[in-house]
């Protein structure tokens, strides 16, 4: 059995980790694994290497350029030969489905959806088009994977095909992301954020469905009732030379906000965390950067989209999307929270991600599905 995983980039969203994660989870011991990368190389293709697992890309810089890889791809499907292709995101889908038709063997597909669909207003034109086109095509795989229920819901409603559905939720490494007090103090002192203070933290690029402005706005609010909190954004995109962020923060308390840009070391940038907000607007089916959070033992504070309620649950607060005053008051009740309470939220984060969301079951289930997938 090959298994071709084919992805639109891996420059680190939570689609490219979620592969990564899986790939390092135990899924690179699949007989044969190859992962296709629509455009480059990214920040993850080193990574996916280390686990045994070689990574091909298109060099595909826009859509329009897209036609004049297809022989490339071709030759590279006849040299891997695959048994199954799985597409991740709209476009890595596509180009699932087209391999079948230029791959020997006729190969079984297998989708990934870990997008919540609100609508197509928020979408930008071509991109509206790829989802119409994944909507046209969804009867003719052999299987369609979801992020989360809700995502499941959403694309159904608007017209994708349901009969061969499922839904995997996102895996999270119990030993990657832990608890590691030290550590954590020793990035505060880096930062000059105070050992003392309560650190919330946003972790995400900047792209308009991750909502920032209203993050850092709610941020505000809270910041100007105590000096104790301090708002450390994390994320390709989020750093000092962001002048439309920036100028959202007043000088009273701008030494309360810490902005790091992209960064390689996520697991220990958790560590620093007190409380995590994830204030998304629409996009995330199932965000990533909650479970990581929880497995950390970080309670969250996250807008309801896609299945972040269900994710959460009880071991954080869940307010509405796009609400800024209940937001503010979310992340003011968890950093008002006395330390001992808060930590026993986080205690209970962790033994929630480790009995529904823990990797080696998650791949377990994918394993699962590629035998079936390879015996039909």
């Amino acid at each position: 059995m090959t298994t071709l995983h084919v992805i639109t980039g891996l420059r680190g969203g939570g689609a490219e980790h979620q592969l990564c994660h899986l790939l390092e989870g135990g899924l690179a011991k699949q007989p044969d694994v190859h992962v296709l990368s629509l455009t480059d190389r990214g920040i993850l293709g080193e990574r996916i290497e280390k686990c045994g697992v070689p990574v091909h890309t298109l060099g595909i810089r826009r859509e329009i350029n897209a036609f004049f890889k297809i022989m490339r791809f071709r030759r590279l499907l006849r040299q891997i030969r695959p048994t199954i292709v799985q597409g991740w995101m709209y476009h890595g889908n596509l180009a699932a489905w087209l391999a079948r038709r230029l791959a020997p063997g006729s190969p079984a597909v297998a989708w990934n959806i870990q997008h919540s669909l609100c609508g197509l207003a928020v979408e930008k034109r071509m991109m509206r088009l790829v989802i119409r086109a994944n909507r046209l095509l969804s009867g003719r795989v052999e299987a369609l994977l979801y992020a989360s229920h809700a995502a499941r819901t959403q694309h159904e409603a608007f017209g994708f095909s349901g009969k061969r559905s499922m839904v995997i939720p996102n895996g999270f490494d119990l030993s990657r992301f832990s608890p590691h007090p030290e550590i954590g103090r020793r990035l505060r002192q880096e930062t000059g954020i105070p050992l003392d203070a309560v650190v919330v933290g946003h972790i995400a690029r900047l792209h308009p469905m991750k909502n920032h402005a209203g993050f850092v706005r709610a941020a505000v609010h809270v910041a100007g009732g105590t000096d104790m909190a301090h708002f450390l954004l994390v994320g390709r995109g989020v750093d000092r030379t962001n002048e439309g962020l920036n100028q959202l923060i007043p000088d009273a308390v701008r030494r309360q906000f810490h902005f790091m840009g992209e960064r390689g070391d996520i697991p220990d940038v958790m560590r620093m965390l007190d409380v995590l907000c994830q204030s998304s607007s629409w996009g995330d089916a199932s965000a990533n950067v909650l479970g990581e959070a929880m497995a950390s033992g970080v309670p969250c504070v996250s807008t309801d989209v896609g299945d972040s309620e269900a994710v959460v649950g009880e071991t954080g607060i869940v307010v509405p999307a796009r609400s800024e005053r209940d937001l503010a008051e979310a992340i003011r009740r968890l950093v008002s929270m006395p330390a001992a309470e808060r930590a026993a939220l986080g205690d209970s984060a962790r033994r929630r991600v480790e009995q529904r969301y823990e990797m080696s079951g998650v791949v377990d289930r994918y394993r699962s599905l590629y035998r079936s997938l390879a015996s039909q």
